[in-house]
C-alpha cells in the first residue's frame, strides 16, 4: 500500500493582512506546523491584524503540483473559522471545491491538552505561574468528494468574526489521500526504548542541574534567594550534600551552568548595558572549594531581558548564551562566542535559523564532542509548553545545525521541561519539569549508544 503524498505550503501568493516581522508574520504559515500537536498561542504562527475581521484570504502554492483529496489548515486558537476552499493548477484561476455554513464548529485536536500546564514566569528561574488558557485549537481537515489532479495552489477563506478571541494559523497542507494529515514531532527513535524518568529529590524545587564527576550542582530557593546546593553520587543515586557558601554570594540568583576539573561557570550576577558584563563568572577550583577567577565580558553585549542562560565547551573556548537581542529570530535565541588568544571572548553571533525559532530557546548544553547540543524551546513541534531538543553541528561556522529533534514523549510532557544536562560519566539525562506547585528534578538513564551521536 502506497503512503500518502503530503506537502506543506511552500510560497505565499496573496494574503489579506500581515503583522510583519519575525514573530506572528504571514511567513510563519510556510512549512510544517511549529505548534502542533501542543497548540495554543505562539509567535511561530500567523496572526491577522484584527482577530474579528469578517473576512481574510490566504493563497499559497506548493513546491510540486499533485493530486489533492485533502487540505488541512492548522488553527492554533479558536478554530472553526474556515468558510471556503478553492484549488488551482496555475495559481491564477481557482475553482471553489468546498464551503460551509458559518455556524459549523471544527473538532478540537485529538491530542489531550492539560489545563494545568505551567511555565516559568519570565521563562527562566522564577516562580511558577499558570500558563495562559489555550482556547479551542484545531485542525480543519477538508476532504474533497473527488480528487483534483495537478493542483499547485490553494486559496483559503476565513471568517474570523464567527468566534470571539484571538486567531492564529500555523500551517496549510495538502494530501492525495483521505488518511488524516497528522504530523508528529521529529523524535529520536532510540529514545522510545528508555525507562521512565525518576524524581531525584522532591523535598524542594530544583533547577539548573550541572554535573562534574560525582558532584551534582543544582539551584533552589532558600533564605529569600536562589542558592546552589550540591548532591553526591552514592552507588546508584544522588544524595543531598551541602550548600557551598562561596558560590552563593549573589543577592538574588546563584546557579552553575558548566563545570570541569579546573573551573566552573557561575551565573546570577547583575549586569548593566554598556559595560560588556554578561552576569556570568569563571570560578577556579581549589583544594578547599572554589574562588573567583574572572567575569565573562562580551564586546557590545546586549540583552533585552534581565536574565540569560549560558554554557561552555569542554575545553572552555566556546561560550554559548541564550539571550534576546536586536538580532534574534524571535524571542530568546542561542548565540556563540569564541575565545580569543588573550583569553577574552569575542562578539556574540546568532547560531542560525535551524535552531532559533520565532519563540524562545534556552538552557543550552554542549556535549564533550562539541557537536551535540541540548536545549529547551517552545518554538518547534512538541508535546508541551516547552520541550527538550537535540541538534548536531554541521560545520565549523557554528551557524549550521541539523533540524532539532524532540527528545520524545517519555521525557517531554504537557508541562514545561527545561535545563537539560547529560551526565556522560553516569550516562544520565538530568532536567527540570514544572508541576503545579514546584520544579521537579528528573533523571533518566540514556546510554550513549542511544543518542545517535552521528545523526
Amino acid at each position: 500500500m502506497l503512503a500518502q503524498q503530503v506537502q506543506y505550503a511552500h510560497q505565499l501568493l496573496k494574503y489579506s493582512s500581515d503583522l510583519g516581522g519575525k514573530q506572528f508574520g504571514i511567513k510563519r504559515l510556510l512549512g510544517k506546523p511549529d505548534v502542533y500537536p501542543q497548540g495554543g498561542f505562539s509567535p511561530n504562527a500567523w496572526m491577522p491584524k484584527n482577530a474579528l475581521d469578517g473576512r481574510e484570504v490566504i493563497i499559497v502554492s506548493f513546491e510540486k503540483a499533485q493530486t489533492v483529496q485533502q487540505v488541512a489548515i492548522f488553527e492554533n486558537l479558536n478554530a472553526g473559522c474556515v468558510v471556503a476552499l478553492a484549488v488551482s493548477s496555475d495559481g491564477e484561476d481557482f475553482q471553489t471545491v468546498w464551503s460551509r455554513r458559518p455556524d459549523y464548529q471544527t473538532p478540537v485536536y485529538k491530542k489531550s491538552l492539560a489545563a494545568d500546564r505551567a511555565y516559568y514566569f519570565g521563562r527562566k528561574r522564577r516562580k511558577v505561574e499558570q500558563a495562559p488558557e489555550i482556547v479551542n485549537p484545531g485542525v480543519e481537515r477538508i476532504f474533497l468528494e473527488q480528487p483534483h489532479a495537478a493542483i499547485k495552489a490553494v486559496k483559503v477563506v476565513f471568517n474570523f468574526a464567527l468566534l470571539p478571541g484571538a486567531k492564529q494559523v500555523d500551517a496549510i497542507a495538502i494530501s492525495d489521500s483521505t488518511i488524516p494529515i497528522d504530523p508528529q514531532p521529529e523524535t529520536i527513535p532510540e529514545l522510545t526504548k528508555i525507562s521512565a524518568p525518576i524524581t531525584v529529590d522532591a523535598s524542594s524545587s530544583w533547577s539548573v542541574p550541572c554535573v562534574i564527576g560525582n558532584t551534582l550542582f543544582v539551584t533552589t530557593y532558600a533564605e529569600d534567594r536562589e542558592q546552589i546546593f550540591t548532591f553526591l553520587w552514592d552507588k546508584d543515586r544522588w544524595k543531598k550534600h551541602e550548600n557551598p557558601k562561596e558560590l552563593n554570594l549573589n543577592p538574588a540568583y546563584n546557579f552553575v551552568e558548566f563545570a570541569n576539573n579546573e573551573l566552573l561557570l557561575k551565573g546570577g550576577k547583575p549586569f548593566y548595558t554598556g559595560t560588556q558584563e554578561t552576569g556570568f563568572e569563571l570560578w577556579q577550583k581549589t583544594h578547599t572549594g572554589y574562588q573567583l577567577s574572572s567575569a565573562i565580558k562580551i564586546p557590545a553585549y546586549s540583552n533585552f531581558e534581565p536574565y540569560a542562560d549560558a554554557t561552555l565547551s569542554s575545553d572552555g573556548k566556546i561560550f554559548i548564551m541564550a539571550v534576546e537581542t536586536d538580532f534574534t529570530q524571535g524571542g530568546t535565541d542561542l548565540y556563540v562566542s569564541f575565545q580569543k588568544q588573550d583569553g577574552t571572548f569575542g562578539l556574540l553571533q546568532n547560531m542560525g535559523k535551524a535552531i532559533n525559532s520565532a519563540a524562545d530557546e534556552s538552557s543550552p548544553q554542549l556535549l564533550s564532542d562539541q557537536k551535540t547540543l541540548l536545549f529547551s524551546s517552545n518554538g518547534f513541534s512538541g508535546f508541551g509548553s516547552h520541550d527538550l531538543y537535540l541538534s548536531y553541528r554541521l560545520d565549523d561556522t557554528w551557524k549550521n545545525w541539523s533540524v532539532p529533534k524532540n527528545l520524545g514523549p517519555i521525557i517531554n510532557t504537557a508541562s514545561y521541561e527545561v535545563h537539560p544536562f547529560y551526565d556522560e560519566e553516569h550516562e544520565q539525562l538530568l532536567y527540570s519539569v514544572s508541576t503545579e506547585n514546584q520544579m521537579l528534578l528528573k533523571s533518566v538513564s540514556i546510554p550513549k549508544a542511544l543518542w545517535n551521536w552521528q545523526h
